[in-house]
């Protein structure tokens, strides 16, 4: 197990732990659907989409080896697999409110994993190098600025965020919010997709925008998001080397408005 296990704690009682990973709403949808999101999201071409268009953007010109870095809203841990291919000798750490996705972490990544609601959740100050979230953040609209204000203070001085969100530009963004509304796969309650600029003045004292791409196009939809789609996982096999090819063409394009997504790169003041 990572030994950074060892220097996590929380600033808040077990009982007020107990009852908000309890009453959290999104916690209840997210383990209803753990397994179809899983096989999936995290799939081999799912997997190879998040290396070459989100990972190699991200983590280019940064070296995590030997670093602590916390995997927030971890699911079963597969974004850490490939943090671990990128760096090998990176120290993990899963944060999930799902016990039984920390459970899964656990014997995935064999790392340790620590039930947590970063709504509510203060771990201590100073306790990771870096940090990543992967469609986390869009989760927390009930207290967005409590979920940022927690993703800085697990780092120390300096360190970095990794986040990938849905883009609230996007231009089809009302018939996404429409289908958020209609889609068991959604819960309108507690998701939508986000601001860049105004995850920017909410983090300002705790983290600074570092850099941030808007991206998405064929593959974004139907290898990524194929759950959504209801696309089978054998379909996205035999499509994946022709719409990656088209996905390397669409992110080249300028602006924010045609992307349904964005990656971005934080660091704490």
């Amino acid at each position: 197990m990572d030994d950074a296990s060892s220097q996590f704690s929380f600033r808040y009682s077990d009982e007020r732990k107990a009852r908000v990973l309890t009453e959290n709403p999104q916690k209840r949808h997210y383990e209803t659907i753990h397994e179809d999101y899983g096989a999936h999201y995290y799939d081999d071409t799912s997997m190879a989409y998040r290396r070459r268009f989100l990972f190699g953007d991200l983590c280019r010109g940064l070296d995590f080896n030997d670093k602590r870095v916390a995997d927030l809203a971890c699911g079963s841990g597969h974004n850490s697999l490939i943090l671990r291919e990128l760096f090998p000798r990176v120290r993990l750490h899963g944060i999930d409110l799902s016990e039984k996705a920390c459970a899964e972490y656990r014997a995935l990544v064999g790392a340790d994993a620590t039930e947590c609601d970063l709504l509510a959740g203060v771990p201590e100050e100073g306790t990771f190098d870096a940090a990543m979230i992967f469609g986390g953040l869009h989760h927390c609209i009930s207290d967005l600025d409590a979920a940022l204000t927690n993703c800085a203070r697990l780092l120390k001085p300096g360190g970095v965020l990794l986040a990938v969100e849905p883009n609230e530009a996007y231009l089809l963004n009302r018939v996404r919010k429409l289908w958020y509304r209609h889609d068991r796969w959604f819960d309108m309650t507690t998701e939508a997709p986000l601001d860049l600029d105004d995850l920017a003045r909410r983090a300002e004292g705790n983290l600074s925008l570092e850099y941030s791409r808007f991206l998405g196009g064929p593959a974004y939809f139907i290898i990524l998001n194929s759950l959504i789609l209801r696309i089978p996982v054998g379909v996205k096999r035999r499509l994946a080397a022709p719409l990656f090819a088209m996905e390397a063409v669409f992110n080249r394009l300028p602006g924010r408005w045609l992307f349904p997504a964005f990656v971005s790169r934080w660091r704490r003041l």
